[in-house]
C-alpha cells in the first residue's frame, strides 16, 4: 500500500445533523443546503457527478452542471447523441452526487431520468453565451475525432452559417432526474458521520431514516 496516499485523511468537525434539523420534504431540505452552499462561495457549486449504466449494466460517471431544480427534480443539459445520452436511453435509472467539501457535506440522489420539454430546452439554450451555443453544433460530443482542427473548423463553419442567430440543434437539450431517494450526509469526527435518507412514499410524502455511517 502506498503510505503517502493511505495516510491522507481529514477529520470532519464543522457541523452535525439531527432529524430535528431536517425539513419534512426532501426538495425543501436540498434547497436549504443549496442556499447555504451558495453563500459559501463554493467554486462551481452546481457541479455534480452523474452516474449512469448502459444496457450491459456497465457504470459510467462524469461531472455535469446542475441548471435548475424544483419539486419535479434536477435538471442538466447535454448532447442527445453523447455517450451519457445513449446510456440514459438504454437505462433510465441514474444517480447524481454533490460534494461540498467546504461544508463537509454530500448529497446523493437516485431516480429516473427523462427529457424535459423542448420549450424549456429552447429557453435555456438561448440564455447561453454565443460560444456555448456554437459549441453545441461544432462538437460531435463523445465521437472520436482526428485532431483539434475538427472542432476549430466546425466552429468557424457554424459561425459563418449562423452569424449571431444561432438556433438550438435538435440533438441538444435538457434532462430531469426525478428523485426516488435523496441522502444528506454531514461529515463528523472519527468517521461517525450523520446520514439521513429520504425515500419517496408518494408524490407528496417522504420517509426519513437515519443511516449508520
Amino acid at each position: 500500500m502506498n503510505k503517502k496516499i493511505a495516510d491522507i485523511r481529514k477529520d470532519y468537525k464543522l457541523q452535525s445533523l439531527s432529524k430535528a434539523d431536517l425539513a419534512p420534504d426532501a426538495i425543501d431540505q436540498f434547497n436549504k443546503w443549496w442556499n447555504e452552499a451558495v453563500k459559501c462561495d463554493i467554486d462551481e457549486v452546481n457541479a455534480m457527478t452523474l452516474a449512469t449504466c448502459d444496457k450491459n449494466l456497465t457504470p459510467h460517471a462524469r461531472i455535469v452542471l446542475l441548471k435548475d431544480f424544483d419539486e419535479n427534480g434536477f435538471v442538466f443539459f447535454s448532447n442527445y447523441n453523447s455517450h451519457k445520452a445513449i446510456e440514459i436511453a438504454e437505462n433510465h435509472k441514474a444517480a447524481i452526487l454533490f460534494f461540498w467539501k467546504e461544508l463537509e457535506r454530500q448529497v446523493r440522489i437516485e431516480g429516473l431520468i427523462e427529457k424535459i420539454a423542448e420549450s424549456e430546452s429552447e429557453e435555456y439554450f438561448h440564455s447561453r453565451p454565443a460560444g456555448s451555443r456554437i459549441s453545441a453544433w461544432a462538437s460531435p460530443q463523445s465521437s472520436i475525432i482526428q485532431s483539434r482542427d475538427v472542432l476549430d473548423k466546425n466552429t468557424q463553419k457554424y459561425l459563418d452559417e449562423f452569424g449571431d442567430n444561432i438556433p438550438r440543434p435538435a440533438h441538444w437539450g435538457g434532462y430531469c432526474l426525478i428523485p426516488r431517494c435523496i441522502e444528506f450526509w454531514q461529515g463528523r469526527s472519527s468517521r461517525m458521520h450523520d446520514r439521513f435518507l429520504y425515500t419517496r412514499v408518494n408524490s407528496n410524502d417522504w420517509r426519513i431514516e437515519r443511516l449508520a455511517p
